[in-house]
């Protein structure tokens, strides 16, 4: 397994003067969005984190860290999607505008009787399935979750307490998603997945929009303190996609730098730039970043990075799992930030930025003392044993 980190710029980003072409969301639906989040309970905004004697040991002048592990007591942002798909998906069953349905109307039982019996089908590594079964769940619903083999019996488990069907298949991700469409033709469920192919683009883009819930809160965290990198982990690209969409557009006449991270084992997005055309990558997508584990760009995704982000790069596990240990032992007062597989990566990166051998990659990022790195932890100890594994027992250590 190669244990170098590798990275390629992007030589088909759009030229500065046509940045911010990125047509996913505009401002009135991120304000839908945000709006019907707000009306859940569980909602609250997750913490911004400014890691300062962090910064001052690799030599940047902020690092900041949005803590997505507070959200919504499922330890991962990826319910902020599920749930506004569902609940556009619902509404328009209904012939209703979703603003017209806050949660707690969503889930009455007029509604429900109204509803009838509604089946949710989805694919998933851990978090989004979970976010579709905690919904489904709160909305007295059914979902049945797919994941890939290879996924924990802790993943699982979650899911199960929610009342949902899951089981582990013995495919990849990618392959998973195709054998669920498949199951989903014998049925009148709803499909409710991240990634889009022909003929099904809505609730992808639906669940695109509900994750600029993150981006907005941390736009008015930030305040004056304009960030001049974004580091994004990519699986699909959802996450990443709309977060360049609405940060670039955002700070469009400034637009920070967007650096897109994958995990090595399943660096789509990285092999696709250097050819400049969409490759999958096949095979297990053996990694424990489990939430990127994904072969296959989202193509609403890769419109927007393909043309929008500035430099890729592919990482092994090691760089991971050393962001874990640094974020879950932080140095004098910083805080304390529980950080799982698929969310530590960034933090990890910049810490061995100043290596001889990664000189190339931090000039061609051109990140310097002037530097304000914006990185989103997107979970946190979703699978306790393996987190304890890393933090407490040092497996995978740096190579």
């Amino acid at each position: 397994m190669n244990k170098e980190i590798k990275w390629t710029k992007n030589n088909m980003k759009l030229k500065d003067q046509e940045v911010g072409n990125t047509p996913l969301i505009d401002e009135k639906t991120s304000e839908e969005v945000k709006n019907f989040h707000s009306s859940f309970e569980e909602y609250q905004v997750t913490p911004l984190r400014h890691l300062g004697y962090f910064s001052e040991s690799v030599g940047i002048k902020k690092v900041l860290v949005k803590d997505e592990s507070y959200r919504f007591g499922l330890n991962a942002f990826k319910v902020l999607g599920a749930a506004y798909a569902m609940g556009k998906t619902l509404a328009q069953r209904l012939g209703k505008s979703i603003d017209e349905l806050p949660f707690s109307v969503l889930k009455s039982p007029e509604v429900k009787k109204e509803l009838g019996e509604v089946a949710f089908l989805s694919t998933t590594d851990g978090n989004h399935g979970r976010g579709v079964a905690w919904t489904a769940n709160q909305l007295g619903q059914k979902a049945s979750i797919f994941m890939p083999k290879g996924t924990t019996q802790n993943r699982l488990n979650h899911i199960l307490k929610l009342g949902a069907n899951a089981e582990i298949t013995d495919y990849n991700y990618d392959d998973t998603v195709r054998w669920m469409v498949e199951e989903g033709k014998k049925t009148n469920a709803e499909i409710i997945q991240d990634t889009a192919w022909e003929g099904y683009e809505d609730v992808p883009r639906w669940i695109m929009q509900g994750y600029s819930t993150v981006a907005k809160e941390t736009i008015e965290q930030l305040g004056d303190k304009q960030p001049t990198h974004i580091f994004l982990q990519a699986g699909v690209g959802a996450f990443a996609a709309i977060m360049t969409s609405i940060f670039i557009n955002h700070y469009k006449d400034n637009p920070p730098k967007i650096i897109i991270l994958e995990a090595n084992q399943a660096d789509c997005f990285y092999q696709s730039i250097q050819e400049e055309k969409v490759i999958p990558v096949t095979g297990d997508l053996n990694t424990i970043m489990a939430g990127l584990a994904c072969g296959e760009p989202n193509p609403l995704a890769w419109e927007i990075l393909s043309t929008n982000a500035d430099v890729f790069v592919s990482v092994p596990d090691w760089v991971s799992a050393k962001g874990m240990r640094i974020l879950g032992n932080p140095l004098s007062t910083d805080p304390k930030v529980i950080s799982g597989e698929s969310g530590a990566v960034g933090v990890g990166l910049l810490s061995v930025l100043n290596l001889d051998e990664n000189k190339a990659l931090k000039e061609a990022l051109e990140i310097d003392e002037d530097s304000i790195v914006l990185n989103f932890s997107t979970e946190g100890d979703t699978d306790a044993n393996t987190y304890r594994e890393i933090v407490w027992d040092g497996k995978y250590p740096m190579e």
